[in-house]
């Protein structure tokens, strides 16, 4: 199969007088279906409509826009495989230098809010044709919500965009749902009940949300969200946002392991678009030769995003669909996993029932009615490392280290196998009660694990790492805090290289913290620490700046002539 179409000799080489359905987005094209973009355009093309793919427009040519004319039905619009602010910005306000999602790694090639920069444009040159929001941008800006790089409370994304429909999570249900409504008439201001979607509303008809101008007021915008939060997974949601009620359908149904699988097997080049040809593409080098076993996460970490978009409720595909794949990447396979690899094909035992209240199935302490089967992940690594022209499989996602704890198997698996040398963990830090509000396990089990690690690697004679990740400035954090983790690290002979310095991304329960102050659970005061005091604690830990360093060493030289 040819490349969906981005410009009209494309257009015109495959036949095609008009295109159904036209898809935005701020990274290039690859059409890969790791990139959300490529995936939802096989999808629908699958469905039979005729897609299009306008990858990265310069948005400060209106032609970049025009190139494949106006879609008969709608535009789809999001930033990318990534937020456009996190994507520009580090976490002390400083512009990067490269985008992993751009030709040669490029920066510029998008810009600033891009949602709703593409949307205002096409709202000018394409009136009357309906416009859908989504992707990672839109889906955590769904609702009021604290912005950190203009530091102030947003509206909706859908209210400041002015877009028609706003479609959250990884979006393959809704999409196809709003096509097919639309293809048969209905106007897109009609469709209000299609789960995973925020819409307007004319008036609030169930469980209503603070108004988003009120949220400013940090004590009701931490009970706006302490009430999304309770309600999100099984109740419509409606907000006052700009002047217009909005209505927040709960999340769709998780894909079946055979959608999954038929999602996965789509016809994709498996390559960047020719005309990046002589280009590198960072993100697709860093993916080429990975496989995505499943999707979703219930490990509730306050700081994560992945819970909030692609779900709690594990999606995986079969074993016979990632062997169809493997056999297509021979040599390395770098990664075979998802958000975490070893939460593969698990399962709640009630079926995530409404009445379960939990934010994790993992903290404070794994939830009885949490079922996995971590010999279900080795027989498959197992499976794929056995194929003919597969010379490495290796785990490289990450697992989660407190629910491997007491599967000596799997740990010897990881330890001996499946990892090139480097484990990554993320205990994240070593305080417990700076833990507890991330929202992880205390620091013991990471400890527990690592022993458990070692011991299998000393076994079998082999040289191997556990690369921590660590996270610094989280609310709640002190300094005291940063030199117990700076002890610890000691204590352990770690050397860290780097640490990530906390970023409030939109609707995090970390970021609501962030912004108020305040314990999500309790309500009650918590520190929150100010960039100069996240840079001293960044200090702490890997030791003094190179600057001072370097001028010390200038200043000795003058000396010694």
């Amino acid at each position: 199969m040819p490349f969906l179409p981005t410009n009209k000799a494309e257009l015109q080489a495959l036949g095609l007088p008009e295109l159904d359905i036209i898809l935005i987005s701020g990274d290039a094209y690859i059409d890969h279906p790791s990139f959300g973009t490529a995936l939802l355009g096989r999808l629908l093309e699958s469905a039979g409509f005729r897609v299009g793919i306008i990858a990265q427009p310069d948005w400060s040519k209106n032609e970049d826009f025009l190139v494949l004319g106006r879609p008969r039905l709608f535009f789809g619009i999001s930033s990318g495989n990534m937020d456009s602010m996190v994507n520009h910005y580090t976490a002390q306000r400083k512009k990067r230098n490269d985008d992993a999602y751009s030709p040669d790694g490029q920066s510029g090639k998008r810009p600033d809010r891009a949602v709703m920069i593409y949307t205002n444009i096409v709202r000018r040159l394409f009136k009357g044709t309906p416009v859908i929001i989504g992707g990672i941008e839109a889906s955590l800006r769904r609702i009021a919500h604290y912005d950190f790089w203009q530091d102030k409370v947003r509206n909706s994304i859908l209210a400041d965009s002015k877009a028609d429909l706003l479609i959250y999570g990884m979006a393959e249900k809704p999409i196809l749902e709003v096509a097919e409504a639309l293809k048969a008439g209905i106007k897109i201001s009609e469709l209000t009940d299609i789960l995973s979607t925020v819409c307007y509303v004319s008036k609030p008809d169930g469980t209503l949300l603070p108004d988003a101008e009120l949220c400013k007021n940090k004590l009701t915008f931490h009970q706006m969200n302490r009430l999304f939060y309770e309600n999100v997974q099984t109740t419509a949601l409606y907000q006052l946002n700009g002047g217009r009620y909005i209505k927040h359908n709960p999340p769709a149904e998780p894909l079946t392991t055979s959608e999954m699988d038929k999602i996965y097997q789509l016809p994709y080049m498996r390559a960047p678009h020719p005309r990046y040809a002589g280009h590198n593409i960072p993100a697709w080098e860093q993916i080429r030769q990975s496989i995505t076993s499943h999707r979703g996460c219930y490990g509730g970490c306050n700081f994560c995003a992945i819970a909030i978009h692609q779900g709690r409720k594990i999606q995986s595909r079969s074993a016979q669909s990632i062997l169809s794949e493997a056999k297509k990447l021979p040599g390395v396979i770098s990664d075979l996993g998802g958000p975490s690899a070893n939460m593969y094909d698990s399962k709640c035992r009630l079926g995530f029932p409404d009445s379960c209240k939990r934010r994790s199935c993992l903290f404070p302490q794994i939830c009885p009615n949490l079922s996995f089967d971590h010999d279900v992940q080795i027989r498959l690594l197992d499976a794929v490392a056995a194929l003919p022209k597969v010379k490495h499989v290796f785990v490289a996602s990450g697992i989660r280290h407190d629910m491997a704890l007491g599967n000596r198997r799997y740990i010897s698996a990881i330890a001996q196998k499946y990892t090139g040398g480097r484990l990554k963990l993320a205990p994240e830090h070593s305080s417990d009660s700076v833990l507890k509000l991330m929202g992880k396990p205390s620091i013991a089990r990471f400890e527990d694990f690592a022993k458990q690690y070692f011991a299998e690697v000393n076994k079998a004679g082999i040289k191997r790492q556990i690369i921590p990740y660590i996270i610094i400035g989280h609310p709640g954090t002190t300094s005291e805090d940063a030199l117990h983790l700076k002890n610890w690290l000691q204590r352990n002979n770690i050397k860290v290289e780097q640490v990530q310095e906390f970023t409030p991304t939109p609707m995090t329960i970390s970021t609501c913290m962030y912004y108020t102050g305040l314990n999500f659970d309790l309500g009650t005061p918590i520190p929150v620490p100010s960039p100069g005091e996240v840079r001293k604690q960044k200090e702490l830990i890997l030791g003094s700046p190179q600057r001072p360093q370097q001028r010390q060493t200038r200043d000795l030289r003058k000396k010694t002539k």
